[in-house]
């Protein structure tokens, strides 16, 4: 028996599934046991499976085509395959009162010539996208959290060199987590 869901993407997208990379198509398909069926018309792609799929599954997938809709590209998209990774996305229009507002908000997290992003990115080892009206983050866990933080701290309106600090801060504390687990596994 086949079980089928359809997964809306952004139309826009569909060449890093079709012809950009149809390496990744192929990841998604053998490492989720799945097949991907594009459906260009009514923006959709359908998942098939002999198997019915299982909610983290559904879930691993819908992230990997909203990263993809974000405009992330293949690389970063392919972390998603890894389980410990996630998708955090934050909605802008929730916030900005109006498109100039917007246009602030995203200007403030992308900084001059692109050092707020850079600098969340670097601090916290994940990929960060500014779409229209959305900012996606991919990467583990607590790096996906201090980015999100970071970037809320831009949209509230704290200081770009306070937000800095807050980075520095969280990037020693991963690092020295990260250490510890590294000294008991070894």
């Amino acid at each position: 028996m086949k079980f089928t869901i359809p997964i809306p993407i952004d139309q826009r997208r569909l060449s890093t599934l079709l012809c950009n990379s149809a390496k990744l198509k192929r990841e998604i398909e053998e490492t989720l046991n799945v097949k991907l069926i594009i459906d260009s018309k009514n923006d959709v792609v359908h998942v098939e499976t002999e198997e019915e799929l299982m909610p983290l599954k559904v879930m691993k997938l819908k992230n990997i085509f909203k990263a993809i809709s974000l405009g992330f590209p293949p690389e970063s998209v392919r972390k998603l395959l890894d389980d410990s990774n996630v998708l955090e996305v934050i909605d802008l229009k929730e916030i900005a009162r109006n498109s100039r507002d917007l246009q602030r908000i995203k200007g403030r997290i992308i900084g001059e010539e692109g050092k707020a992003r850079r600098m969340i990115e670097d601090m916290t080892g994940v990929d960060l996208v500014i779409s229209e009206h959305e900012v996606g983050i991919i990467g583990d866990y607590e790096g996906a959290t201090a980015a999100r933080e970071a970037v809320e701290m831009l949209i509230r309106g704290r200081m770009h060199s306070t937000v800095y600090r807050f980075l520095r801060i969280k990037a020693r504390e991963i690092k020295r987590r990260r250490m510890e687990l590294w000294e008991k596994m070894v």
